[in-house]
């Protein structure tokens, strides 16, 4: 029987493998390299605004497949970024330069929770929530707990060097990170730390947490485990001005009182969370704080009823007691949803994350309140108000032209103000590509100089996430452009 001249031509037609891809599929095996134009748009973005088009990504199943595929890179000279959940908001898993993106949804493994020494030790990969679901059989749990917790990876919170909501009492990931496994730039694994308290030699472990994949490819983790308390607290307090609850926060501080969790979340948050169908939130309150009180049973109580004296003294009009767990979670469900509810409001957002000193809560949010009007853009504030951890975020539609440049400017507008009352650019997000233009404001050239310096030795050919962290003439020429055109100025 012939053949049809068009089944023929068909049937003839070879798919073309570039010769990278051939490697990585080498190494990884075909079905964990993504390379096609349709496969890679999911990893073409991160959670912020900045866009950037890998070359190829290679989902690797464990530390030597990392290894090959680092060596590959510098074979045919191209970046390699590593890139977690891709949940992060300041671009730093973005390919801003084109190569090859190491996924680790593959590497999730808890390979170890030593309960007497509250240690556990994990793949990059694990998500932050499934630790302390491990865990929590033992009486532990993993402290850092940012609002992405249910999504995001040990290995991305180790690179942005991740926060949360209580790490107003227990602190960030450098705080509970003990020891890591690394992949250099040539493919060389090194170990730093480890699960004792102390290690002699150079903190290479608090170098590399919050580096953002600059330095080395985090392969292993090991993290320090906390008690459950024995008993918690959450409280809502209302109020009708965001001011007073700004006063509230300096207050409960200065009180000698360092609850486990401070948040505050403004009006327009409340109102986007009520519309996306979260109960228990006030319909007409300005600003609500929550705040969580946790340690042993004897004596909670009195605290409790402190910290309900400073808030009613500072303006609260009411407090609520979450009466159950059930209550407990659906505050913090709210909490942690805030940012996806605030699609209720614009389809888009630009967060910001500034840190400033407490005492100066009141003048930085009336000034973001400003900047809001002068733009005319809406901006939803929801943060860590006990260390003055700023989350500013920016509604906006990025589909109307000069929305997207509006929202850039105003953000730096915040930024500005931060830093001028003695803040600084980023309290968990990191720099990534987001906030390069503005380094100069806390750094000197002198400083610039030494950070470079400690990037080339760990990464001479500067191969590993290239492009973020250190501004250039352009980009703060850019920057600043657009500011002007934005303000109108």
């Amino acid at each position: 029987m012939a053949v049809l001249p068009w089944l023929r031509r068909r049937t003839e037609v070879v798919e073309s493998v570039p010769p990278l891809v051939a490697g990585l599929q080498a190494i990884a095996g075909k079905e964990h390299v993504l390379w096609r134009s349709d496969e890679l748009r999911s990893y073409e973005y991160d959670g912020s605004i900045d866009v950037g088009h890998p070359d190829a990504v290679v989902l690797v199943g464990n530390r030597d497949e990392v290894v090959e595929v680092v060596k590959l890179a510098r074979r045919f000279g191209k970046p390699i970024v590593p890139r977690g959940a891709g949940t992060g908001l300041s671009g730093g898993a973005v390919l801003s330069q084109g190569g090859i993106a190491v996924g680790f949804s593959r590497m999730r493994r808890i390979l170890d929770i030593d309960v007497a020494n509250q240690r556990a030790t994990c793949e990059p990969g694990v998500v932050n929530l499934d630790l302390s679901k491990a865990a929590a059989p033992h009486g532990l749990y993993y402290a850092p707990d940012p609002s992405s917790q249910a999504a995001c990876s040990l290995g991305g919170n180790v690179a942005e060097n991740s926060g949360g909501a209580h790490c107003l009492a227990y602190g960030v990931t450098t705080n509970h990170v003990l020891g890591l496994e690394m992949v250099l730039s040539d493919g060389r694994v090194v170990s730093s730390g480890g699960a004792v308290a102390d290690s002699p030699g150079y903190d290479l472990t608090g170098l590399a947490v919050g580096s953002e994949g600059t330095f080395a490819i985090v392969t292993k983790i090991v993290v320090r485990l906390m008690p459950v308390q024995e008993r918690v607290r959450t409280l809502l307090a209302l109020y009708d001005t965001v001011d007073a609850a700004s006063a509230t926060t300096s207050a409960i501080v200065a009180a000698g009182i360092i609850p486990a969790a401070l948040e505050m979340m403004d009006g327009l948050t409340i109102e986007a969370l009520r519309r996306a169908g979260h109960q228990g939130l006030p319909e007409d309150a300005q600003a609500v704080l929550l705040v969580e009180l946790e340690g042993l049973q004897e004596g909670l109580d009195e605290l409790v009823t402190q910290v309900e004296g400073i808030c009613t003294q500072n303006g609260a009009r009411e407090i609520r007691t979450a009466k159950n767990a059930e209550e407990r979670d659906r505050l913090w469900k709210a909490r942690k949803g805030a940012l996806g509810a605030l699609g209720q409001i614009k389809p888009n957002y630009y967060l910001q994350d500034g840190v400033i000193p407490r005492t100066r809560l009141i003048e930085v949010l009336r000034t973001v309140d400003e900047v809001s009007r002068k733009y005319d853009i809406p901006i939803a504030n929801v943060f860590h108000a006990g260390d003055g951890n700023l989350h500013p975020c920016l509604v906006f539609d990025q589909r109307i032209p000069g929305d997207t440049q509006k929202v850039v400017a105003a953000g730096a507008d915040i930024l500005r103000k931060c830093v001028e009352v003695g803040g600084t650019l980023s309290g968990e997000h990191g720099v990534g590509l987001e906030k390069q233009a503005y380094m100069s404001w806390v750094f000197s050239e002198q400083d610039f100089d030494a950070m470079h310096r400690l990037k080339r030795a760990f990464d001479p050919d500067e191969r590993l996430n290239p492009g973020k962290i250190f501004p250039t003439p352009d980009q703060v020429a850019a920057a600043t452009k657009m500011w002007h055109d934005a303000a109108g100025t």
